[in-house]
């Protein structure tokens, strides 16, 4: 329970701020997820525009401190291998 102004303020701001974060970690599992099934059904050309897609999400989630870079790489490098390896 917020006892001043101040605290009250970082209450609603803190709030807003877990909002955001949840709703740009949503959009981007989501994303992640269309990328996944696409390679799971073996449509490679579907795959990569998904891929293609995804990757500025991925890349906005880091640059906004949402993830961290290094998740963010990871994310890209192993879903762009999984692409790859689709013959």
């Amino acid at each position: 329970m917020a006892n001043s102004a101040q605290a009250e303020k970082r209450a609603r701001q803190a709030e807003k701020r877990r909002r955001q974060n949840a709703s740009q970690r949503s959009t981007l599992r989501t994303f992640i997820k269309k990328v996944v099934k696409a390679i799971e059904a073996g449509d490679k050309e579907a795959a990569m525009q998904a891929y293609q897609s995804a990757v500025p999400q991925i890349d906005s989630a880091a640059n906004k401190g949402t993830i961290h870079a290094n998740k963010a790489a990871r994310h890209k490098s192993r879903l762009n291998a999984h692409i790859k390896a689709m013959a």
